[in-house]
């Protein structure tokens, strides 16, 4: 407990699944937390676990796809908690992501792209100047295996999600003077709930990963004091699903 004691952090994507588990144990380790995503009712209901765990949280509704509501959700977090010592990546458009190759439509992967890298470095670069401020800043952005592998008919997504590693390296390297370490998280979980029928899972562990147990604690791994020396990299909790696969 308290490993994230005296910290603000901004987590996007934080009304459901992977965000709303790393919103609330960033809470429980002690962050005060802003609650980012674009639908009220999941929002307060994120914010509401938080505070009758004895937490501290706000909420903020803003579109990432939106670059005024992104400087918006920045300043409102600087307004009541004063800095930000953590940023999450996590949010994404999951309505487009399906395309081969040959019929993928320069509007589709721009959607995918707006919602992506461009969304992240949009964030990150009006969190930036309140991250360095810090003297220890953590930006942890949320890629996906599928861009590593390749899978087929995800052409905009796969492409979305690879650029967003690449955005995560370079930052990693242009703000490391500034006390700020950026890495990648490639998670594979079960967000979609028993009602989808998802094939079962083929990686070594045999199971999807579970947003509370298995990624949310390496998210907070990288946003603690125990990965203070690691920038750059990819961390990538999917069960042995890309074992030693073009890291």
């Amino acid at each position: 407990m308290g490993r994230l004691y005296g910290k603000v952090a901004i987590v996007t994507g934080a009304g459901r699944g992977i965000g709303r588990a790393t919103a609330k144990l960033f809470a429980a380790e002690g962050a005060k937390v802003a609650v980012v995503s674009r639908t009220p009712a999941n929002v307060d209901a994120v914010v509401a676990d938080i505070e009758a765990a004895g937490g501290v949280a706000i909420g903020v509704v803003a579109d990432i796809g939106n670059a005024d509501q992104i400087e918006a959700a920045v300043e409102k977090t600087v307004a009541v908690f004063g800095n930000i010592d953590i940023l999450v990546n996590n949010a994404f458009d999951p309505s487009a992501p399906f395309s081969s190759i040959i019929d993928l439509s320069v509007e589709q992967l721009q959607r995918n792209f707006e919602m992506g890298p461009i969304a992240y470095l949009r964030t990150m670069q009006a969190a930036y100047p309140y991250l360095k401020k810090s003297g220890d800043g953590r930006i942890i952005n949320f890629g996906s295996m599928a861009g590593i592998i390749g899978f087929a008919g995800y052409g905009p997504y796969n492409m979305a999600k690879e650029a967003v590693r690449a955005l995560t390296r370079t930052a990693a390297r242009e703000w490391a003077p500034d006390k700020i370490t950026v890495n990648n998280v490639l998670p594979l979980a079960d967000t979609w709930g028993k009602e989808t029928n998802v094939p079962p899972p083929t990686n070594p562990l045999g199971r999807f990963g579970s947003p509370e147990e298995d990624i949310a604690p390496v998210v907070l791994f990288l946003a603690s004091k125990d990965a203070q020396f690691l920038t750059g990299y990819t961390l990538t909790p999917d069960g042995g699903s890309i074992i030693d696969s073009a890291r």
